[in-house]
C-alpha cells in the first residue's frame, strides 16, 4: 500500500478549493458542524483554503446530544470560526404533528422516514443560511460535502440531506485517511477519534451498516483481502444504494 502523505493531500485540497472559489467568483462557506470527524476535517481546509472569516460553522440539533453541540464547539474554538446554531427541533416535530392527518402509524413504520428526515432539514436550513449570509456579506457562500469515500460507496448517505451540497472534499479519501488528514489539521482529538455515528438513531456508523469502514477502505483497495462473508455484504449495501447515484430520464423516442 502506498505511503499516504497527509501534507501533500491537504495542500492539493487547498489549491483544488482556492481554484473552485477563484473561478466562479465565490466568497465563504456555510458549514453543517456535526461535532465529527468529517466535518471537523473539512473545517480544518476551508479555513486553510479560504480564511477563517470566510468560514461559518452552523450546529443543527434535532433531538439530539448535547455532546455533538459541545464536540462542534471544539472545531470552532480551535479555528476560530463563527458557530451558529439553529436548532430544528421544533420544524421536526411540527412536521410529524401534521403526519397525523395521514393517519396512525408505528414506531418501526416512521422509523426510517424520521432518520431520513432530519437531514433532509439540516441542508434546507444550511441552504437557507447560505442564501442570507450571501446577502447579509454581499459574497456568495456554498455548501460543502463532508462524506467520505467508504460512506459513499456503500450509499450511506440520504437523497435530498447529505447527499447535497456544493462542493466535495473528502470524497476520494476512506475514513482511516481522513484521520490522518486530521492529524495534520490538528482537529482536536475528541472530534477525530470517536466513533462514527449518525447523531440521529443512537447506533455507530458501523452498528447500522454491518461492516467497519476499515473492511470498506480494504475492498477498495483488494476486495481479495476479505472474508467471502464481508465481501458481499459490502457488495450488497453498494448495490443496493446505487439507485441514490443515477436520476434515470427518459428520453423521446424517435418515430
Amino acid at each position: 500500500m502506498k505511503k499516504f502523505n497527509a501534507e501533500k493531500e491537504v495542500k492539493n485540497i487547498v489549491k483544488f478549493i482556492r481554484g473552485y472559489y477563484k473561478m466562479n467568483n465565490l466568497g465563504g462557506a456555510i458549514l453543517g458542524i456535526s461535532g465529527g470527524k468529517d466535518s471537523g476535517v473539512v473545517a480544518g481546509l476551508l479555513v486553510k483554503a479560504l480564511g477563517k472569516e470566510n468560514v461559518i460553522g452552523v450546529t443543527l440539533p434535532c433531538h439530539s446530544k448535547e455532546e455533538d453541540k459541545i464536540d462542534a464547539k471544539l472545531v470552532s474554538d480551535y479555528y476560530g470560526i463563527d458557530l451558529v446554531n439553529f436548532d430544528i427541533t421544533s420544524t421536526f416535530d411540527a412536521f410529524k404533528d401534521e403526519l397525523k392527518n395521514l393517519g396512525t402509524f408505528t414506531n418501526e413504520e416512521v422509523k426510517n422516514s424520521d432518520i431520513n428526515l432530519k437531514p433532509r432539514l439540516r441542508m434546507s436550513t444550511l441552504y437557507y443560511l447560505a442564501a442570507l449570509y450571501s446577502m447579509v456579506r454581499g459574497k456568495t457562500y456554498i455548501v460543502p460535502g463532508t462524506s467520505n469515500k467508504c460512506e459513499l460507496y456503500v450509499g450511506y448517505f440520504t437523497k435530498g440531506g447529505d447527499s447535497v451540497y456544493d462542493i466535495s472534499l473528502l470524497a476520494d479519501y476512506t475514513v482511516e485517511e481522513v484521520i490522518k488528514l486530521g492529524e495534520y489539521l490538528n482537529v482536536p482529538d475528541k472530534v477525530l477519534y470517536k466513533a462514527p455515528n449518525d447523531g440521529l438513531s443512537n447506533l455507530t456508523d458501523e452498528d447500522k451498516l454491518g461492516v467497519k469502514y476499515n473492511d470498506i477502505a480494504t475492498y477498495l483497495e483488494n476486495k481479495d483481502l476479505l472474508d467471502k462473508e464481508i465481501r458481499e455484504k459490502i457488495e450488497k449495501l453498494h448495490k443496493n444504494n446505487l439507485h441514490k447515484f443515477n436520476i434515470p430520464t427518459y428520453k423521446r423516442k424517435e418515430e
